[in-house]
């Protein structure tokens, strides 16, 4: 296997991971970045590049955004995205594995739909104990963050996708070496 195949199979992990939280947004920058030329969409997901599927996808994602704000609207998103985060988590998959031969890219990137539903019932689960503890109040900060780990990560998907991998595992190293500290005094 050649250095491309790897790097299209880390792209749509991040792809994915993304999807999880933000069902539209990661299609969206997909979109935009094989518009720009940064990135080569496989046959038959080129789709996404078209003017009228970026405004499709660009006021469906400012439509998610920003309901996910909302702490009713949010938990709303969250039982609709059970079914359609891991669906669009398959599609952008499908789309940046343009140098995987059939059948491989479609069984990987059902694999990777599925790495879509653990993000999402992560987000989910942290979401609910966030309404329990602040009744709801803390939910629009943990949107923000969300958000901001989904376009960052999208970034990532496109420009760099070694680092899908490498940037992970160093949050998790530092986090274990902070938690194996102890607390702060």
């Amino acid at each position: 296997m050649d250095l491309t195949v790897w790097l299209a199979l880390l792209s749509g992990i991040a792809v994915a991971a993304a999807c999880g939280l933000r069902a539209f947004l990661p299609l969206l920058l997909l979109g935009l970045a094989s518009r720009l030329g940064l990135l080569q969409l496989r046959g038959g997901a080129e789709w996404l590049a078209t003017d009228l599927a970026l405004v499709a996808l660009g006021v469906a994602t400012v439509l998610e955004v920003a309901g996910d704000k909302i702490p009713v609207v949010d938990h709303a998103l969250d039982a609709v995205g059970t079914v359609l985060r891991p669906a669009a988590a398959w599609l952008g998959a499908y789309a940046v594995l343009q140098s995987w031969p059939t059948p491989w890219a479609q069984i990987a990137a059902i694999v990777l739909g599925t790495t879509a539903l653990g993000v999402h019932a992560l987000k989910a689960k942290l979401r609910l104990g966030s309404s329990a503890v602040t009744l709801g109040a803390a939910n629009p900060v943990v949107s923000v963050i969300e958000d901001g780990i989904a376009f960052v990560t999208m970034v990532v998907a496109v420009l760099a996708p070694v680092l899908a991998i490498v940037v992970p595992v160093l949050l998790v190293m530092a986090f274990r070496r902070r938690t194996s500290r102890g607390p702060a005094t």
